[in-house]
This record gives C-alpha cells, structure tokens and sequence, in this order.
C-alpha cells in the first residue's frame, strides 16, 4: 500500500526543495540521519521519501543498522490524532524518540543526524492558478483526511518541502539527566517550536481571530491604567472608558487571512503582467537569513502607490509570509478599509496628539503581533517622493516600533531596508505639477483606481532589491550598551532611546540607496540632464554611458547595488523603445534628444540613483574651472561639501572612509584618460580642453554642479542678508524664489532645485555643524566659517555660474 501510494504521488506531485544546496549540507555529515515529520500523514511521508529517492539523500525507509536501532526507521512524527476519528492530536513524544535517545546514552560513540522536515501543500504562488487550489492551499489548521485527499489533487503540483540543517541529536541531551522520558520531551518541544517558527515564516504566525487579538490587547496591564484614567478624566464610566479603547483597538487591527492572499497573488499577478515587463526581485537570499526566530520589520522607501502592493507581493513570491502593512486610516473606506484588512493592513492615525488611550492601544497592538512573529512593514519617508530622491525620515511608527521592544524584548528585531526602482512611475506627471506649485493630490484608493486608468500603457521593469538587514540588539549594544539593565520611563522617551531611534534611521535610509538599482532609464536621464537641450551626438551619449558603467564597476557603491549589464548600445536602444528618447538622422552623425516633457520627468529617475555617481561627479567639478588640482586640494575639497551632499542623499560612507575612496576615484578616472597625474604625483591635470576626455569630465561634473550651485545661493543670500539679519524660515523663502528665478532663466529641467525642504535640510546641517547658529529671536548668525565654506564652492564653480548666482541674489 506504501509503494503504491508513493507511486501515485509520483505521477501527480511536482516539489519545490528548500534549500536549494540541501544535497551538500547532508554529504557533509557523517552520522545516520532521522527525519522529524510535524504531523502524521502518510502523504507527506510518501511525499517525503520521493524527494529522497529522486535527489539521493538518505532514504526514509531505510533503518538505522546499529544495534538496538536496526529496528528504528529514519523517521518519526511528532504529533499524531489520538485516535482516526478524533481531532484531538496526541503531543506526547513518539517511542521512536525514545529509543534513539536510549541508544546514544548506551553508547557513546553514536549520535544520530534530525532532520526536520516541513511540507507544505500549495506553497508555491508562483504555480497557483486555480481559485479551489487557492483555497485549499496551506495553513494552520489540521486537515481532515478529505480535505487532506482535495489538497493533494488540487494543490499537489505546487507542494514545497523544506529541510532544515541537521541537528546532532547527542547535542539536544542534558548531560546531567540520563531520564529518557524527560529528555524526550524536551527535545520534541524545542521541535516543534522550530516548526512554528518555520510555518510562521513561510505562511505567516497563526493570529487566531481577529477578536482574540482586539481580547488578549485590552487585557494588558497597560491598556486597563489607560481606561481606568480614561474614566477619571472624561468623568465616565469604566466600561464606556474600555467600549472606547474596544473601539480604538478594532480601528486599528487587521484581520489577516492567509487565503485571501493567496487569491489576491493571482490577481496581482496578471495586474503586473500588463503594466510592467518584469517585477525583478535582488537579494532575495536575505529573506531565507533574517525569517526565522526574528521579529522582521521591512522598511521601504516609498516611491509610489505601488510599492504597498509589490512588496507584499514579492516577499509571498518567495515563499514566506507577507508582512503586517501600516497604512494611513484615511484608507480605510467601506470595503477596500476590509480588504485591506484581509492583506495585513493594520490602520494608524496621523497623529496621536492628545489621545492617551489611543496610544497605549496602538502600541499595544504592534506588541502584541510583533511578539507572535508576524513581520511588518512602514514606510519611514511617510509619504511619496514627488523629486525622487529618499525623504527624511519620519521616525513616529519607527520609534513605537522600537519602543514596543524595549518594554517586550521578546524576538530580535531585524530591519529590512528596501529600495523600488522603477523604469516608469505611474504618478511622475502629478510629482511635477505638485512641485511646481500646484495642490498636493490627497492620497487615497481612488487616487491609486485613477492612476490605473493608464493599465494599457507599458511601464518597463520594476526592480525590488533588498538592502542589508540592521539587527536592532546591535544598533543597541553600540548606542546604549547598557540598554537591557536601562528601563525606558513611562512613554520610553529617554534621551538614549532617541538617540536609538534616529541611529537606526540613518542607517536605514543609507542602506536604502546601497541597495538601489541602476537601469537603462536611469543612465539615459543622468546623461541627457546634464546637456543644456537634452541632446547628445549618439556616440557621446554611448561613450558617456559607457563611462559610468566603468566608474562603478571600478569603484563599486556597494554590493546590493544592482546595475543594468545592458551594452549603451543596448540601453539607447531601450530608451526608444520606451519612448523616452528619439534620434533625429545627420550626415555627420546621429543626434539623440529627450523632449522638454520627458526632460521634466527624466529629473525623477535621475534623482533616484543620483547619490551612485556624486563622489566622482564631485571630483570632477574641482576641474571645471580649474585645469590642474593638487591632491591635496581635492580632498579638502571633497572634504569640506561632501558631509552636506552625503546627508542629502544618504550616501553610505561616513567622513573617515571619503579619503580612500577619493584616490580610488581619482585612480579611475586617470584610467579612463580623463585626469593625468602630474610628474611629482602631488596633482592631477584634467585632459586638453579640445579632447572627448574633456567632454566626458565635464558632463560628469553636471550631475551634481546643481547641488553645488543650490548650496552657493543659500549661502550667497544668507551672506548678503548680514549675521543677526534673517531667521531661517524667511531664509527659506528667500532661497526658494531665487532658485525659481534662476530656474526661469536658466531653464533648469530640475524641479527640486527649489524644493524649499532641500535648503531647510541644508541650513540644518549647517547648524549642526556650528557654521551657522541661532541667536536671539531666532536670527542665525555666521562669522568667518561660513565665508570658508563659500570659498571652496566658488572653487568648484566656473566664473559664468558664480556670477549668474550673485547678480540674481543682488537683484
């Protein structure tokens, strides 16, 4: 009956193995090794033993030939129904468990490999396309034998099974306690919680329903003080006090469900195959190294409607669980508010401001599924990025989320940066109009329905590439190295934890952009912005491609950056097909150009991998009107801007690693015949201005010169202001409408050149650097540092620039 039962598997059921390499792993070991199955069920033990036979591991049904245990097969269950009838399941360990554990305490030489193993039955969406398959696919529940025989025939030809490393069995024992009975027991509790820990990272903690949570939340310590004060200060009763925090808990819960999900991954599915030509997920090895046995947190930046989808979307993709989604409670409208639900979308207030009890519930919640192992997910810049580049960061559900850890430590935090690259974003056009002036759009799902009227249009790939995970327990041990013998007061506001929060900020939003991906539109949109009318000869805008791609692969961003391995040749190509560029024919050579509306746009894409090509576009701008440049002078040079270009866009290199990383771009750039070093090698002179390596060092200065010239105009208007003269919000506006007069005439297709948020960022930074202070009545007062730091960007900008900057600050 085994035989033929594993025969039929064979026909019908196609698996998936994890982990790829598991052959390898097993041939390193050299004890016997014995499967641990979860659950009785002869299906996944046939399944088992095929998987076997076909990738020749150890075989299941082969017995463990050494003394008393040649008649132990290598296998058991850890749990099976007290009876065929019941469904009631019998925990108690298996006598196979026991054995083994009384064999190794007879014998010391011996030990024995376990092996858990973990089948799952419909987890493969990649292969799902069937709504009764859907249904039908894995979860927590226990299957009766019908339902069990209905998901081998609609679910068997997308079944996973999942090997974990082997364990030495000898290892598990107490050397202390030679009582087998204990002994199996504790060992079969410490497996079983590792298959919950598994099962929850594939498909997601078992959250029981949505009432028990909203239950187990009003039932903490924390929230009873809360109503019990509600009611004195709102002069009510108890239990109005706790209908309110009932209500505030059931704003705020989500209702996950595993099914809806899997039915929803099909839909999307056939969504993204029409808007986009591929959805390309980087580094999804990372998954597999943070999911088990922590608490993961994915942090993206937030790029556009679609991120909430492709996510959740990717990560399911994968084979694990989609995260818990923080979203906005103006998104919870009649029906979509309830399908949001369903996907994992728990709902948060803009603010809290004067709502103790809805605080304490919130954080209560968020403590509540982050202790049984449910991943979340928020997006630190708060809203989309209409410029492209990554926001500040908006610490609130960051801090609450640190927070909840430190009063409930209860499974290590691991954050997950993550960085969307798109070729083509469905609202490029309403960043520009809202940038230039225009009324921000209120964010909402019938703002992400009208943005899906453009469904018939092509938006190229769609890159979601992970960054490198931040463990909190670390960012702790170097911020606070006390932190665990440290109580956070009532609110857990303690000056150290601040300083937790904004560490842990910064490293996410760095390691963002580490992970950013570099693709065709993007190479187009930083060559083509840096001509005055977004035209190049073809083979300029070729041989400049080709020089960005050798600058990063001589001197790499990081390793999560993902760049396109398309030739320029390949790339112009692309960018026609997309419409982005056109080529207008010419005897003495083609010309290639970007119209003034996909200019505008282009500033978007740029924007997004700008930060890749600013250290050696710096460099470059010490050329621009300078023909020979000592050493020296080019890293006091860098030295000096780069802390405010690096906080702009998040750069991953602090100030101690910038001079290495200076010579080996000067290094790369001497090797592309652009910069020759002189015969002493104490300077470095850029190449005759009549070269095409002239040309080239000059576009690559353009990248980030208007940065440069942004911060010479605040500079320049705070200077002919006078110290003591302007606070900082009317110098604010005062920059802003100089950058748009310079923008006006200038015809810059940069809209965040005027982007006020950038000169607050700037004159923060100056602040906290003491180049400016705050005197009294908040006027800011400089002295001769600042007119250092003017000198050296006047270095940097040629004659033409620093005089078109003054005569409109003068005007």
């Amino acid at each position: 009956m085994e035989w033929l039962l594993r025969r039929l598997l064979s026909l019908w059921v196609r698996v998936t193995v994890r982990p790829e390499d598991m052959a390898e792993r097993l041939a390193a070991r050299t004890a016997p090794v014995c499967y641990v199955l979860e659950r009785a069920s002869s299906t996944d033990l046939a399944v088992l033993q095929n998987v076997c036979a076909r990738h020749r591991f150890p075989r299941p049904g082969a017995r463990l030939a050494r003394g008393e245990l040649r008649r132990v097969r290598a296998w058991f269950y850890l749990s099976r129904p007290l009876n065929p009838w019941s469904a009631r399941v019998d925990r108690r360990p298996p006598a196979a468990l026991h054995q083994l554990i009384a064999a190794l305490q007879g014998d010391p030489a011996l030990d024995i490999d376990l092996v858990p193993v973990a089948v799952y039955w419909g987890r493969a969406p990649q292969k799902e396309d069937s709504w009764l398959r859907l249904a039908l696919s894995e979860d927590w529940a226990l299957a009766t034998r019908l339902r069990k025989a209905l998901t081998v025939v609609f679910n068997g030809r997308a079944t996973m099974v999942e090997f974990s490393d082997p364990v030495s069995l000898r290892s598990l024992l107490s050397p202390g306690d030679r009582n087998p009975q204990l002994q199996a027991r504790r060992i079969a509790r410490v497996a079983r919680a590792q298959f919950r820990r598994q099962r929850a990272a594939r498909i997601g903690p078992d959250l029981s329903h949505r009432r028990t949570i909203v239950a187990s939340v009003l039932r903490t310590r924390a929230v009873r003080a809360a109503v019990a004060a509600e009611a004195r200060e709102r002069q009510v009763t108890r239990r109005e006090a706790l209908l309110t925090a009932r209500r505030f808990a059931g704003e705020i819960a989500a209702n996950y469900s595993h099914r809806f999900v899997t039915i929803m991954e099909k839909v999307l599915r056939r969504l993204w195959n029409r808007l986009y030509d591929g959805v390309i997920v980087g580094h999804v090895e990372t998954l597999a190294q943070v999911a088990e046995g922590n608490e993961v947190v994915y942090v993206p930046c937030h790029r556009s409607h679609m991120d909430y989808l492709l996510l959740s979307y990717a990560i399911f993709r994968q084979g694990y669980a989609v995260p818990h989604i923080a979203a906005g409670v103006n998104l919870n409208l009649p029906l979509i508010g309830r399908f949001l639900r369903k996907g994992g979308a728990f709902f948060i207030r803009r603010s809290f401001r004067g709502n103790a009890l809805y605080t304490v519930v919130f954080m209560k919640y968020l403590a509540t599924i982050m202790a049984r192992g449910h991943s979340i997910e928020f997006f630190i810049e708060g809203g989309r990025s209409r410029t492209g580049r990554l926001l500040a960061p908006k610490t609130g559900m960051l801090s609450m989320t640190i927070r909840s850890y430190l009063r409930e430590p209860v499974r290590p935090i691991v954050f997950v940066p993550v960085y969307f690259g798109y070729e083509r974003v469905v609202e490029a056009a309403t960043y520009v109009s809202e940038l230039s002036g225009k009324p921000k759009e209120k964010e909402s799902v019938f703002g992400l329905l009208r943005s899906l009227r453009v469904v018939r249009e092509k938006f190229g790939k769609v890159h979601v590439n992970l960054g490198e995970p931040i463990a909190l327990d670390a960012v702790l041990a170097g911020t606070a190295p006390d932190w665990r013998t440290q109580t956070p007061d009532g609110d857990g506001r303690a000056p150290w934890v601040a300083q937790v929060v904004d560490e842990t900020a910064s490293r996410l939003m760095r390691n963002i952009n580490a992970a950013a991906a570099l693709t065709p539109v993007n190479l187009l949109a930083l060559t083509l912005l840096a001509t005055p009318r977004q035209a190049m000869l073809r083979a300029d805008l070729l041989r400049q491609i080709e020089l960005y791609l050798a600058l990063l692969a001589a001197v790499p961003y990081g390793p999560r950056v993902t760049v396109t391995t398309e030739t320029p040749e390949a790339i112009l190509a692309y960018g026609e097909a997309m419409k982005l560029v056109s080529r207008e024919a010419h005897k003495l050579g083609d010309i290639v150009r970007m119209s003034e509306a996909n200019a505008v746009l282009s500033a978007w894409y740029r924007n997004n991998v700008l930060h890749l090509l600013a250290m050696p576009s710096l460099i470059a701008c010490a050329f621009v009107g300078n023909s020979i440049m000592r050493t020296e002078d080019i890293h006091r040079l860098v030295w000096r801007v780069y802390p405010y270009i690096a906080a702009e866009l998040f750069m991953r290199w602090n100030e101690d690693e910038i001079g290495p990383v200076t010579d080996q771009l000067l290094a790369a750039l001497a090797a592309r015949g652009l910069i020759t070093a002189t015969a002493d090698g104490t300077a470095w002179r850029r190449a005759p201005s009549t070269t095409t390596e002239a040309v080239q060092l000059s576009f690559l200065a353009r990248a980030t010169i208007q940065t440069v010239e942004r911060y010479y105009l605040a500079i320049a208007v705070l200077i002919n202001a006078g110290s003591g003269q302007i606070t900082q919000a009317a110098l604010e506006e005062r920059c802003q409408l100089m950058a748009q007069r310079m923008t006006m005439l200038h015809g810059f297709n940069s809209p965040e050149f005027f982007d006020r948020s950038l000169f607050a960022d700037f004159l923060d930074r100056l602040r906290d650097r003491a180049v400016i202070r705050v005197g009294g009545g908040g006027l800011l007062a400089f002295d001769d540092v600042l007119a250092r730091v003017a000198r050296d960007a006047e270095f940097v900008l040629s004659e033409q620039i620093r005089h078109s900057i003054l005569q409109v600050v003068h005007t």
